[in-house]
């Protein structure tokens, strides 16, 4: 009704000036009234404003996104202005909820909530209370009594939606805003404060996933630390400024390697990788299961030591290393008042720094790191529900397989679900053992090697999972072969693993020597490795699937499949004919 009774004079003054001093962009009219609409208010072509400098006449407006900061609260001085999450360490703001850090401020609650009800049996009573008539609650006999049943428990703090979603329901609430997350530049937020020469003293709790240890190392961070140690180390003997880091190598989640494992050969075993990976400065080694609270004590006592008043500690692992559920495990044999960190089996829970109080004496800090995304991990790749089959959540049981060959002619193959294939292409001898440590949830198969594109085919998707689906193994990339010559001495125990970044590995044993082909999709690591855990089972699986849901389940689908075919063929003759004249072939496992 304005547009069409009053010209854009008299307009103009019931509007305020911002509007004809700003352009806006969003003002969307459809084609039908775009040309009348411009025509009422602006019915002189020379008119100093035109219809699409005009803002919409509704208040809801698309609100600016805020500049997203890995930073965390660090900063002391600018975490005390801005309002950061003390779960991820993400900056929280409650104006849009698309953007990171969307949060819900509570709601106030009455004081009077906690007042109790008298719920005492009508029966009891001589006759029906006036205040029972009336619906009022019975007041408590001592008025001043503290109503929180539990006075000394902290207060939950205000966390962003993400985290709430990931505390209780175990997945993001939003998808789509994980998108808009910028990668961690973990040289810009981190990097130039451990390589400074003046400041405090830092410690690198370098964590690592004992079931993907080669995976989750953190290789560019260690050779970086390791030259950092190096220069500082000449400066300060020459009498400068130099401050010499401290790296402390954390092995969480043992409690998922067979407890047959000797920790003095796995602390060997560690320390020979972890030089092989860069870290050749290491100050301790601490081998940990945060859900057990195996060596924390230990590990809390080193690291109170190496801070002392004022020093600087950063937990720094990959994604999915263990690192927030590390520290709030540390929290708890130190004591004090510690914020509880966002735990989830999702990749990237942190997002910010986040300084961790309560942990360390005096002015020592204890911050906690967005977990560094390894591209070479095959997890990187996959859904949340393919992760869900890959991660280990219990402890590994080995699956062995037992291969004889005729006349030293190789040509077997194990597929570990539709992820990686191992194939045995020459042999010395006529025997060798090949033990697939990985989890269990994940379906294996063996059979012959000239059947392998066939099981790509027909089975990558379906029986062989992850990849849940046909379409899931395009996007996965190109599937490419390394190879690999291997030596044992014994067919007693395994003399070397491969190990693929990510999902497992396969262990080897034998008395001789073999050339093994990987399989696995590009970009993919696989290293070649001394043993971890050399002795399998006892008991050896057999060719074809292994047993598990996932085959079961593949398995039900493509009969139910074939028998509707069979169906559709017996009330379509001509259906039958055609297919009896088409050739069969035969696949075997």
């Amino acid at each position: 009704m304005i547009v069409r009774k009053l010209t854009a004079s008299k307009l103009k003054h019931l509007l305020p000036l911002s509007v004809f001093a700003h352009s806006s962009a969003n003002l969307s009219l459809s084609p039908l009234c775009s040309n009348h609409i411009s025509k009422t208010l602006n019915p002189n072509p020379h008119f100093l404003f035109s219809h699409s400098e005009l803002r919409p006449f509704s208040s809801s407006q698309s609100k600016p996104s805020l500049p997203f900061t890995r930073d965390g609260n660090f900063d002391e001085t600018l975490s005390q202005s801005l309002l950061i999450c003390p779960g991820c360490g993400v900056q929280m703001q409650d104006s849009d909820p698309v953007q990171p850090g969307y949060f819900i401020k509570p709601s106030q609650k009455n004081p009077n909530y906690w007042t109790r009800i008298d719920r005492r049996p009508v029966a009891e009573e001589p006759e029906i209370s006036d205040s029972l008539k009336k619906g009022l609650l019975v007041e408590d006999e001592n008025p001043n009594l503290n109503p929180n049943p539990n006075p000394d428990l902290a207060e939950k703090p205000v966390v962003c939606a993400r985290c709430h979603s990931l505390r209780n329901y175990g997945k993001v609430k939003n998808p789509t805003v994980e998108n808009l997350l910028p990668e961690f530049d973990f040289d810009h937020t981190v990097g130039r404060r451990l390589v400074s020469i003046s400041g405090t003293r830092s410690v690198v709790l370098m964590v690592v996933d004992a079931s993907d240890f080669d995976g989750s190392f953190p290789k560019r961070v260690a050779k970086m630390v390791s030259a950092t140690i190096d220069e500082n180390s000449t400066a300060w003997k020459m009498g400068k400024s130099g401050n010499v880091p401290r790296i402390v190598l954390v092995v969480t989640k043992i409690d998922l390697l067979p407890s047959s494992l000797s920790p003095t050969r796995f602390e060997h075993w560690v320390r020979q990788r972890a030089r092989e990976g860069g870290a050749n400065k290491l100050t301790s080694v601490h081998l940990v299961s945060s859900v057990r609270d195996w060596g924390l004590k230990n590990l809390v006592d080193d690291i109170v030591k190496l801070t002392g008043q004022r020093g600087n500690v950063w937990a720094i692992g990959a994604q999915n290393a263990g690192k927030s559920t590390l520290i709030n495990s540390i929290g708890k044999h130190a004591g004090g008042k510690l914020t509880h960190l966002t735990e989830a089996p999702v990749p990237g829970t942190t997002l910010g720094i986040v300084r961790v109080e309560g942990v360390l004496n005096g002015a020592a800090k204890l911050f906690d790191t967005p977990g560094l995304l390894n591209p070479h991990q095959i997890t990187s790749r996959l859904t949340a529900e393919e992760q869900k089959l890959v991660h280990v959540r219990k402890e590994l049981r080995p699956r062995t397989y037992r291969i004889k060959v005729m006349d030293y002619r190789a040509g077997h193959s194990i597929h570990i679900a539709g992820l990686v294939r191992l194939d045995i292409e020459e042999l010395s001898v006529e025997t060798v053992y090949i033990t697939v440590w990985a989890s269990p949830y994940l379906p294996l198969h063996m059979g012959k090697t000239e059947n392998a594109c066939t099981m790509f085919e027909d089975h990558f998707g379906r029986q062989l999972q992850p990849p849940i689906g046909e379409s899931r193994v395009k996007e996965l990339g190109k599937w490419e072969r390394r190879e690999f010559r291997v030596s044992g001495t014994s067919w007693d125990s395994s003399s070397v693993d491969i190990a693929v970044a990510g999902l497992g590995w396969f262990a080897v044993g034998l008395k001789g020597e073999a050339v093994l082909g990987v399989w696995t999709y590009d970009g993919v690591d696989v290293v070649l490795r001394n043993s971890l855990l050399p002795h399998g089972s006892n008991d050896f699986e057999v060719a074809g699937f292994t047993v598990s849901k996932i085959v079961s389940k593949a398995d039900k689908a493509s009969n139910k499949s074939g028998q509707s075919q069979k169906e559709r063929k017996l009330s379509d003759p001509k259906a039958a004919v055609h297919s009896s004249s088409t050739p069969l072939t035969a696949n075997a496992g």
